[in-house]
């Protein structure tokens, strides 16, 4: 039986860009390659590295942006610049993704990824990026206490 679509992503997994540029996505990860959800969209955070949304993720997305109004001009080139970089992909059999230069360029990804598990979604970053970010001790306790409070943990 094929695995389900993963509605989970916990954990980090450091992996190499293979020669092709590709990059292999954490098996639980994956959904089952009979399935209809087998496709993701990455887009560039502002912080420099790239989220990956799910089918899940992306009909909210979908949603969401279908509410931004013609008329409002500066939410309209900040989605157009931010979908210029926008990259939609599927996994290959063997749990492979393609990313494009454009966001590859973006985080700064060359040889090594990082991907972190975000829950709903998950992150690439370059190797030097994540170390950087563990590197700075992350957030503030009490600013983690806050965040987790208002999500009622």
């Amino acid at each position: 039986m094929p695995p389900v679509f993963p509605s989970r992503f916990v954990g980090v997994k450091r992996h190499n860009i293979d020669q092709k540029g590709r990059l292999t996505i954490p098996s639980a990860w994956r959904p089952g390659m009979d399935s209809k959800e087998n496709f993701f969209l990455a887009l560039p955070n502002p912080a420099g590295f790239v989220t990956v949304y799910p089918p899940k993720m992306i009909a909210q997305l979908e949603e969401r942006i279908s509410q931004i109004s013609m008329g409002d001009m500066e939410a309209q080139q900040a989605l157009t610049d931010l979908m210029m970089m926008a990259h939609s992909f599927s996994c290959d059999k063997q749990g492979r993704i393609n990313l494009n230069d454009e966001l590859l360029s973006f985080a700064k990804i060359r040889k090594g990824a990082v991907l972190v598990g975000k829950l709903t979604s998950f992150s690439i970053y370059s190797d030097a990026a994540f170390d950087a970010m563990q590197g700075s001790g992350g957030a503030d306790p009490s600013t983690q206490a806050a965040i987790f409070k208002q999500f009622g943990l």
